[in-house]
């Protein structure tokens, strides 16, 4: 969702198609967060890789994100370390840091409150200029299946932006980050590029 045009029909592009920049240039590293707190709770991982292509080629590549937690503990450590992308933490991203966002936040109430107050903030254009929310991670707060009252309560954001789900992965917890991604995360890894081998 864009922060920065007109009223208008709204275009999601979820793999841009950039012109190749020679193998030799390598982009900049981005510092951590520093534009301000994100609402709903009080106040890096490498970029996606692209190959270089022929002169006068276009080529796909996947797009860099930013993980951004709604709440503390919402797993975009974990997330940015297994999917690729810049661990923006409770922060908005900052100069350097990728300007598509995913919200993430935990299966758990508190989680999903948090996750509406900062669509909220998108909703009403007051997120920083420039960002584009992309979709929302919601990760499984314990395993199992979700409660019914949790369930209901994911569907009206389902409802206004694309969101990802990623189910309690055990060796997660223990950080044990070798592996692949739950096969309930596939969506995922194919939006952020994993599943092309971008990492």
């Amino acid at each position: 969702m864009r922060t920065d045009m007109r009223q208008g029909p709204e275009i999601w592009l979820r793999g841009p198609v950039t012109a190749a920049e020679p193998a030799a240039a390598a982009p900049a590293a981005a510092g951590p967060g520093t534009a301000g707190p994100v609402p709903g709770g009080p106040g890096a991982a490498g970029p996606g890789a692209g190959g270089a292509a022929g002169p006068g080629l276009l080529r796909a590549t996947p797009r860099r994100y930013s993980w951004v937690a709604t709440h503390g503990g919402a797993g975009t450590t974990t997330l940015a370390a297994v999917f690729g992308g810049h661990d923006c933490g409770r922060q908005w991203p900052g100069p350097g840091a990728p300007r598509s966002v995913l919200l993430v936040a935990r299966t758990h109430a508190t989680g999903l409150d948090a996750v509406v107050r900062a669509l909220e903030v998108f909703r009403r254009g007051q997120a920083p200029a420039g960002l584009d929310l992309d979709a929302v991670v919601l990760v499984a707060d314990a395993p199992g299946r979700l409660p019914r009252p949790l369930a209901q309560r994911v569907r009206p954001v389902e409802a206004v932006v694309d969101v990802h789900h990623v189910p309690w992965v055990p060796a997660w917890r223990l950080g044990d980050l070798s592996g692949r991604p739950p096969r309930e995360a596939e969506p995922l890894a194919r939006l952020t590029g994993l599943a092309h081998g971008a990492r």
